[in-house]
Order: C-alpha cells, then sequence, then structure tokens
C-alpha cells in the first residue's frame, strides 16, 4: 500500500521553514505497513495544488497535504478540495462551537471575528477531524482513486490529528502489509569500511529483507527491513540476521535505534552505576551538553557544562595554567586533560570529557591544523586525551567532534 504526501505553502518553497511535517508523517506512515511513494512540496495556488492532487492519486492509496487551512485569503486549500472533490462549503456547528471556545479560553486579547468563524466552513461530504489543538479541522474525503486527507500545517496540531484520527481511520478500513525495521548504530567506523566487514552476510539476507546504510558524521546506522504479511516471521528473520552482525562488528555497535540511542545509553549507564558527569567544551560550544540534556531524567547523573570558547574562559573560570596554553597550544592534548580534570574537580563529579579545537574557518588562537579535536577525559579509572583530524567543514568537525566524544565516554563508563 502506497501514500503520497503534499506540503502546501510557499513558506517552505523559499527555504522560510523547514518542512519537519513529511518526515513524521512517514515515519507514522511506515509503522502502520504504509510505504510513502512521494513527497511533494507545492506552491498557494490553485492549478498547482489542482494538478498535485490528480496526480498524487494515480500514484498512492492515500494522498495526505498539509497547509493552507488557515483563516487568510492566501489559505485556499478547502476552496480547492471542493473544486478537485465537484464539493461546496458547509458550516459545521460542531468546528464554529470548538473556535468560539478556544477564542473564549485561549485567545483574549483579541476578539473572534468572522475570519475566524469561516474556519467551521469544511467541505459537505467531508469527514472532519476535530482539531484539539487549533482553529482548522482536518478533512478526510475520498474518490474512486485514493482517499484524500488534508491536515493544518501546523506541526503539533498535524501530529495530533494525524496520531488522533488519521492513523486509526487507516488501519480501520485498509488492510495493510506489515513492515518491520531494526537500526544498528555504529560509531568508529566509515560506510565502506563496514561494508567490507559484512559483505557476505548482507549477500546471503532473505529476499524480503533489505540493508540501507544511514552515514551520519562519525556513525552509519544499519537498518534492516522486511517487508510481508506474516508479521511472526519478518520479526524472528530480523532478530536472527541482525544478532549474526555481532560476531562481524560487534566492537562498534552502540545500540538499537528507537530502543536506545547512544545519549540513552549514556543517561542508563551512569544512572545504574550511581555516577555523575560534568563537561567542559570549547569547539563543541555547549553540544555535548545540549544533547545529554536532550533525554528525559538527564539531570539525575548530568551536573553541568562549562563552555569555555575563549582562551582566557579556559584559564579564569577552569582553571588551566596559562603557561601550559603557552608551552603545548591551547589545541593540545595537555590542554584538554586539565580541562576534563578541573571541570570535574570544579562541579564534583565522577566523570568529565572536555573538548578543544580547530573548526575554522581560521585559525583562532592556536597554530593545530583546522579539523584538529582533542578530547580528554577525567574518569575513577584515570585521565587520559586523544587528538584527532575531524576534515575541513566547520559544522561537520563539531558534530564529530560530539559524536567522538560521546563514543569515548560509553567506553569509559562501561568499564567501570
Amino acid at each position: 500500500m502506497l501514500a503520497e504526501i503534499i506540503t502546501i505553502g510557499d513558506e517552505i518553497l523559499i527555504g522560510q521553514i523547514i518542512d519537519t511535517n513529511s518526515a513524521f508523517i512517514a515515519k507514522e506512515l511506515n509503522k502502520i505497513g504504509i510505504s510513502v511513494y512521494q513527497i511533494t512540496s507545492v506552491q498557494d495556488d490553485r492549478e498547482h495544488i489542482l494538478k498535485a492532487l490528480e496526480e498524487a492519486g494515480n500514484n498512492a492509496d492515500i494522498v495526505i497535504c498539509t497547509g493552507g487551512l488557515g483563516p487568510t485569503k492566501d489559505d485556499i486549500t478547502k476552496h480547492t478540495f471542493c473544486e478537485f472533490f465537484n464539493d461546496f462549503l458547509v458550516e459545521d456547528a460542531d468546528v464554529l462551537k470548538h473556535v468560539e471556545y478556544l477564542f473564549a479560553k485561549y485567545i483574549t486579547t483579541t476578539k473572534i471575528s468572522d475570519v475566524n468563524r469561516k474556519q467551521a466552513m469544511v467541505p459537505s461530504r467531508a469527514k472532519v477531524l476535530k482539531n484539539e489543538y487549533g482553529t482548522a479541522p482536518g478533512m478526510w474525503m475520498s474518490n474512486k482513486d485514493a482517499v484524500y486527507v488534508s491536515l493544518p500545517g501546523v506541526p503539533f496540531e498535524m501530529r495530533g490529528l494525524l496520531k488522533n484520527y488519521v492513523i486509526p481511520l487507516i488501519m480501520e478500513e485498509f488492510h495493510r502489509p506489515h513492515i518491520i525495521h531494526k537500526t544498528l548504530i555504529t560509531y568508529g567506523l566509515g560506510e565502506s569500511a563496514i561494508a567490507e566487514k559484512i559483505d557476505n552476510w548482507e549477500d546471503a539476507l532473505p529476499p524480503f529483507v533489505k540493508l540501507a546504510y544511514l552515514p551520519n558524521l562519525g556513525k552509519v546506522r544499519l537498518r534492516l527491513t522486511a517487508k510481508g504479511s506474516d508479521r511472526e516471521l519478518l520479526e524472528r528473520t530480523i532478530a536472527e540476521e541482525s544478532k549474526k552482525l555481532y560476531p562481524l562488528i560487534g566492537d562498534i555497535i552502540y545500540g538499537v535505534e528507537d530502543e536506545e540511542t547512544l545519549e540513552e545509553a549514556i543517561k542508563n549507564l551512569f544512572a545504574s552505576k550511581k555516577m555523575t558527569l560534568a563537561t567542559a567544551e570549547s569547539c563543541t560550544g555547549g553540544k555535548i551538553a545540549q544533547q545529554l540534556t536532550s533525554i528525559p531524567g538527564a539531570s539525575a547523573y548530568f551536573k553541568g557544562s562549562v563552555v569555555s570558547y575563549a582562551t582566557q574562559t579556559k584559564i579564569e573560570v577552569l582553571g588551566v595554567p596559562e603557561k601550559l596554553i603557552q608551552e603545548h597550544s591551547v589545541v593540545s592534548e595537555e590542554v584538554a586533560l586539565a580541562m576534563a580534570k578541573n571541570a570535574r574537580e570544579l562541579l564534583k563529579t565522577d566523570f568529565a570529557v572536555s573538548t578543544t579545537g580547530n573548526a575554522g574557518p581560521t585559525k583562532g588562537d592556536s597554530d593545530a591544523p583546522i579539523g584538529t579535536v582533542v578530547i580528554g577525559v577525567a574518569s575513577p579509572l584515570g585521565d587520559f586525551s586523544e587528538r584527532f583530524m575531524m576534515g575541513n567543514h566547520r559544522e561537520r568537525i563539531v558534530q564529530k567532534a560530539v559524536h567522538k566524544a560521546l563514543e569515548l565516554l560509553q567506553k569509559e563508563i562501561s568499564k567501570i
């Protein structure tokens, strides 16, 4: 079974906003056995929308549109839906009541207007989907070609409608195959090197199981996908095939996506061992701390971070001796080690990890080549620092440094 996603709005096409809706919709559809055939973005233009709707109906069984449902004149999705289905707009009493309730309770600074009340106008043949979080309802319509669903473009409104109404309706009305995924996360080895190690295993995969390599700045995700009607067979095969990978590359597998990310693995390790962590960041600018604290419950083990971006901050806040910097450079194993050790002492933690480096485009306070990153780790097992070359692209250097710091940290906490 196939779906097509259409995002409507000039703001996407001019790069003013990033389309996160399509990724979310595709992921939710995949969970229930529906493959996305195509994702299309179109202008707030009647002819463009009509053409996209017609083409999508020829490609897919389900078409999900987002955007263009606001109360202003540039929001034309409802009118275009009516034209496409040869329908007309009527007022939905329940939607009107909901819009009036939202204004009375939450939008007290602005009086409700006739423009706002027009949100209650919907195609006469549409199945109306109540938007708990906004004024624009979702709409479910169908013809001989496909089911068409129109949802608001506001991400949290779209997500609520998709999960509460659209997915249950699809599951009720369509017989779907099963799609099973399992994604193993690897760190420390490139895509081509991994492919060489698992070449024979990959060639022997059953025909209904596919492997995809998903590289991303220091890590490679290996996604196994099985599709078919026998869910038990699919799950058993995916489990058996993924186990076969461990003797081949088990030393670089750090988790299974959707079960436990590296950040979650670190949190769980620290929690189980009742230990704490601090970070001292220079070239990574607080990104290690940000990724760690993006996981709920991080406060149980993560004490805090010193973002000592400037050399003087390393001296005055972290207490790195100025003489050490003068002798070895601010980007050096000695300075990274001092940063980690002093952060551990300053924040009274069991572990600390530090980063210092040249991310470019200029060299700053060090003559180390651009792309040089030094990572320090201080722990009850001892202190060490390592030097790495992370390439020549600033964003790539920073993100690879974050991944490598987390990788080293997980290895060390796992030893205790």
